[in-house]
């Protein structure tokens, strides 16, 4: 060589990449690119828990369908209590829950009633058992009780007609018991979003073979599967692709011929033995592969053919950041959810956090409550991308932006919380 000059192309350990996406713009390329799936399935309530609606459900009744009490107690008219002295009043029946008193109350008269049974005619108001001193038939009521207490109106809750879940909304355990009050016994809602899955690599290994030297155990598999479980997608996991193209090129044709999305983990960097870009531009088409993040720059996304290809990076913090940040996001909206941000908080750095410029930072913390009642994180120790213990260990996400050139101890910085990436 008699040019001995390098001119050195940017590298993973690079701040600055020309050619790498910011977040933003990565995080909205793909929301922009992605729709949700064809098809939904009639289910029982029940089985609906966690999946989408594909439509609007109203309230077919009022909720509560009766005015009912509150309390446990004594319905009286609320025009006989006196606000600064004592009064007695008859007891002329029982209101029970499902079992309402017939007859109609007249002033001076008070009905037993006990919490949700049906308000008797004539009453308006309920005062506390323990409020009231009884003797027989004779109730005493104390001074300072306000007409129309502890009542609760028909259709305070829901009127007829009133919308009360919106399409789009993924079914928590609240909203099961929302539906089952309205006497719906099944919903509609999108069907379950097919996702293929596998690593690739020569030196990965099975649980319970032996390690070579160089030779590792795979363990984006189970990662991925863990985040991927908690979606209640329909799974298949096509184990571990060697580094060969005819291999992944069989593999990219099986995957997206029978599922929505193919995710990948690692040959996506610019190795001699990472095949993964150039078999997506032969087979399907790729959108972008780097983004100025850290840890997970090489990061692609594209399709093949009607599937929506990722390609994660390898290590195995970078695979669990890349699906949080962009993956995530683009499986909620394919299966039909309103895709609301993670919730991001304010905290009190007790740690010191060294940056650099050029690429938004996802440090991995411990997020949790000071006796003085603040937020504070901390981070999980050394911010290797190939430590999966730093994610082991942390709840949350420590942002820090492109342009932040590191945090000193005691600053505010902006957290996310891991518990706000899925819904319970």
């Amino acid at each position: 060589m008699n040019d001995k000059r390098i001119d050195p192309s940017p590298s993973c350990k690079d701040d600055f990449d020309p050619e790498s996406l910011d977040c933003d713009s990565a995080r909205r390329r793909i929301l922009d690119s992605v729709s949700p799936v064809r098809g939904f399935e009639r289910l029982a309530l029940r089985s609906a828990l966690g999946h989408v609606l594909t439509e609007d459900i109203s309230s077919p009744i009022d909720v509560p369908s009766h005015t009912n009490s509150a309390m446990d107690g004594y319905a009286v008219k609320g025009d006989d209590l006196l606000e600064s002295d004592f009064h007695e009043f008859k007891l002329v029946g029982t209101s029970l829950a499902g079992k309402p008193w017939p007859g109609k109350v007249k002033s001076g008269q008070c009905v037993r009633i006990m919490t949700g049974a049906v308000m008797p005619k004539g009453a308006d108001t309920v005062v506390m058992q323990e409020h009231v001193k009884r003797e027989g038939d004779k109730v005493l009521i104390g001074p300072y009780q306000k007409p129309g207490q502890n009542v609760r109106k028909a259709g305070e809750d829901l009127s007829v007609g009133q919308l009360v879940l919106p399409s789009g909304r993924r079914l928590t355990p609240a909203d099961l018991g929302l539906i089952a009050s309205l006497g719906l016994a099944e919903v509609t809602v999108y069907r379950r979003l097919r996702v293929a899955f596998f690593s690739t690599g020569d030196e990965l290994r099975s649980m319970g073979e032996p390690l070579k030297t160089g030779e590792i155990y795979d363990s984006n598999r189970y990662t991925l599967y863990g985040m991927l479980k908690k979606l209640d997608v329909e799974l298949l996991d096509m184990g571990v692709i060697r580094d060969a193209p005819d291999a992944l090129r069989n593999a990219f044709q099986t995957a997206s011929s029978s599922t929505d999305v193919v995710i990948s983990s690692g040959g996506v960097s610019v190795g001699e033995a990472d095949y993964v870009k150039e078999t997506l531009n032969e087979l399907g088409e790729v959108n972008f592969w780097k983004v100025a993040m850290k840890p997970g720059r090489p990061l692609t996304f594209g399709r093949l053919g009607e599937a929506v290809f990722f390609g994660l990076p390898g290590n195995p913090v970078s695979v669990m950041v890349t699906f949080y940040q962009f993956v995530l996001p683009a499986l909620r909206k394919m299966m039909g959810e309103k895709c609301p941000s993670p919730l991001t908080v304010k905290a009190r750095c007790l740690s010191k956090l060294r940056k650099r410029p050029g690429r938004t930072e996802y440090q991995r913390g411990i997020l949790e409550t000071a006796k003085n009642g603040e937020l504070v994180v901390r981070k999980t120790g050394n911010q290797g991308s190939g430590i999966l213990r730093s994610m082991s260990e942390a709840n949350c996400f420590i942002l820090l932006d492109k342009d932040s050139a590191g945090i000193d101890e005691g600053a505010l910085v902006d957290v996310q919380p891991f518990s706000s990436f899925f819904q319970d």
